[in-house]
């Protein structure tokens, strides 16, 4: 049983990179799917007690946000890995320009959750964590626990 938590600012390539690596063998856990946090606890509930493999593919910037997911899935004896999908706000918001409708997040979004991010550790709970980053061809590099 395998709990992934991703962290990074919105338009870091959290989505896209669970698309391309855990569509077909992780359940995706995402805000921006579930629309409120009452889903989005009973859908992790749900992914918990079926012991399913899952995604977080939310912001959690923070260690308060990542700790709930880390600290349900532990009890629940789950390896829990992070990804930490490093990306300055101007890059990202560059990417996010290319966004349309519901998916365009306002530049003042990513701005605050880029103030409000804290860079996640080993030391919060996680059993391994990798750095992630968008290269220029759009491919990932994703580098072991650090």
């Amino acid at each position: 049983m395998q709990a992934i938590i991703f962290c990074g600012i919105q338009s870091s390539g959290k989505s896209t990179f669970y698309k391309e690596n855990f569509f077909n063998t992780h359940m995706r856990i995402s805000l921006d799917l579930l629309r409120t946090r009452h889903r989005e606890t009973l859908f992790l509930r749900g992914c918990l007690q079926t012991k399913m493999r899952f995604v977080v593919d939310n912001t959690n910037p923070t260690i308060a946000e990542r700790s709930k997911y880390i600290e349900l899935a532990r009890e629940a004896k789950y390896e829990v890995i992070g990804y930490y999908f490093e990306t300055t706000a101007r890059e990202a918001v560059e990417r996010n320009s290319s966004r349309t409708g519901r998916w365009l997040v306002p530049e003042k979004g990513i701005y605050g959750t880029a103030k409000r991010l804290e860079k996640p550790s080993v030391s919060e709970g996680f059993d391994a964590l990798y750095i992630v980053r968008i290269q220029q061809n759009s491919t990932y590099t994703a580098k072991g626990s650090f």
